[in-house]
């Protein structure tokens, strides 16, 4: 009987803990920021050793922090998949492709293609965006964003090709960046601080609605850059500076948050689209890590992924879950009360849940990365490098290397041996030989062949990359090897 009486108390005890942090039933504010080319070596709280990130550290101390989230490994394939909720190979944008820069008639295009945008709009959501984009030129579609379901944007319109490259080229210092009102530089001025005042205002206008705000951040991509809060930054501390700087911004918007008083009912997502420029190298948890964009290896697809959401979301957190980007589309439909547009087909699910504290795993047993440098031309459209692509699939402990045959050859224990050095595929023990057999049957239920990009070519275009050229750096692209090099 005190026994029975002792469980009766500690439950009550628990259900009382937790109950802040119950889900409401009022549909949250959506915020997700996504930086560009930033692996976790570069944020303090996942053990990075260069450099000092205070804003995303409280971020993921009033939340869940993720250890295993995989991104893609470069930005277009990254951008398509987590707005669409489909893997590259089902989405068709399995190879990287600047949009304005290179032509074509290629578009993403929105008719044609899922968008969370278009399902919160729909369920009553003022949604915005602002940032980078490149999945459109919007010198030929300036509504492309109302298309993909933004109510409002303001845009780094991405390096235009033909006409005055050196101006449209500009996302920091004097940024070239399209609004309702079109595209002008705005002189003397830093590109995210006129992206966030954007933000800020959108919030500050819209609060008494539902809100999704979208933030693809151009920090900390390239080209290297002295920032407002260090204007004299040296060459060599100019990366750093600019991963200061993206912290400074989430600082900046949380603050905003909190000042008009959205706090109990705004949930922040924050993550990378794929790992660090190769040429770059920070430290983690005293280690050396190369940037590992473009790479199969876990610098280039092991995401950080802090979701934080005081009153909703239990703080101090962290999770060992499998999540991946197509589960941002089904996750944001699951808070927003939004169904699914059902004439498409969805790779991800929804890890609500899990935030919510109903559970403590997803329902992933595997995720997936795909997807990185260019593709070429057939019969005028864009077509994929490779018919099927080499790709990862991982588990909590093993991951799987799959070819381009679809076969698994290289199979890493991640537990202990996360920096890859250990192939296991020849090992004869028997848990190896099963984890290498369960990878291959779900490698098995994929396409056999990869889609290509689907949509109606635009019948004009300011200026086409030549066709060699593009051919050629997509024979370049397929030469290249899909792991990073040491010190990873």
């Amino acid at each position: 009987m005190n026994c029975l009486k002792k469980i009766t108390v500690t439950a009550f005890s628990t259900l009382f803990a937790f109950s802040s942090f119950a889900k409401k039933t009022e549909k949250p504010n959506i915020i997700f920021i996504l930086l560009d080319d930033m692996g976790k070596e570069w944020v303090q709280n996942y053990g990075a050793n260069d450099v000092k990130t205070p804003n995303i550290d409280k971020l993921a101390k009033n939340g869940i922090k993720f250890t295993n989230t995989y991104s893609m490994p470069q930005c277009t394939p990254s951008r398509v998949t987590l707005l669409t909720g489909q893997y590259p190979f089902n989405h068709g944008w399995v190879n990287h492709y600047d949009v304005p820069r290179w032509g074509h008639g290629v578009h993403f295009d929105a008719d044609v293609n899922p968008s969370f945008a278009k399902m919160l709009q729909k369920e009553g959501y003022k949604t915005c965006v602002a940032g980078k984009w490149q999945l459109n030129d919007f010198r030929l579609e300036p509504k492309a964003m109302v298309d993909v379901g933004f109510q409002e944007y303001c845009m780094w319109t991405g390096g235009e090709g033909g006409g005055d490259i050196e101006t449209s080229v500009q996302r920091y210092w004097n940024p070239y960046i399209h609004t309702k009102k079109g595209s002008k530089t705005y002189k003397g001025q830093f590109g995210e601080d006129v992206f966030s005042d954007f933000i800020i205002d959108f919030m500050s206008k819209n609060k008494k609605d539902p809100m999704m705000v979208y933030y693809p951040m151009c920090l900390p991509h390239g080209p290297l850059t002295t920032t407002p809060n260090e204007p004299n930054a040296p060459k060599g501390e100019q990366h750093k500076a600019m991963v200061r700087y993206a912290d400074h911004i989430l600082g900046k918007i949380v603050h905003a948050v909190d000042s008009l008083g959205l706090s109990d009912n705004t949930m922040i997502f924050w993550t990378t689209d794929n790992g660090t420029s190769g040429n770059i190298i920070g430290h983690l948890k005293g280690r050396p890590v190369r940037g590992g964009k473009t790479k199969l290896s876990e610098n280039g697809i092991n995401a950080p992924l802090i979701v934080s959401a005081p009153g909703r979301i239990k703080p101090n957190q962290v999770s060992e879950e499998l999540v991946d980007f197509t589960d941002i589309l089904p996750t944001f439909c699951d808070l927003a009360g939004a169904s699914k547009n059902k004439k498409y087909k969805y790779d991800g699910y929804s890890f609500v849940p899990l935030l919510n504290g109903n559970t403590n795993e997803t329902k992933r047993s595997w995720i997936v990365a795909l997807g990185s440098n260019g593709g070429h031309f057939e019969n005028g459209r864009l077509v994929n490098s490779h018919s099927y692509r080499d790709r990862s699939i991982r588990n909590k402990r093993y991951k799987a290397y799959v070819d381009t045959l679809g076969q698994v050859y290289e199979l890493i224990d991640l537990k202990n041996d996360f920096y890859e050095h250990h192939n296991l595929i020849r090992s004869n023990k028997k848990e190896i030989q099963e984890a290498i057999e369960n990878f291959q049957a779900v490698v098995n239920q994929f396409p056999k062949k990869d889609h290509v990009p689907n949509y109606r070519k635009l019948k004009k275009s300011y200026y086409d990359i030549p066709d060699k050229d593009m051919n050629k750096n997509c024979l370049k692209g397929k030469a290249k090897p899909n792991k990073s090099k040491l010190p990873f």
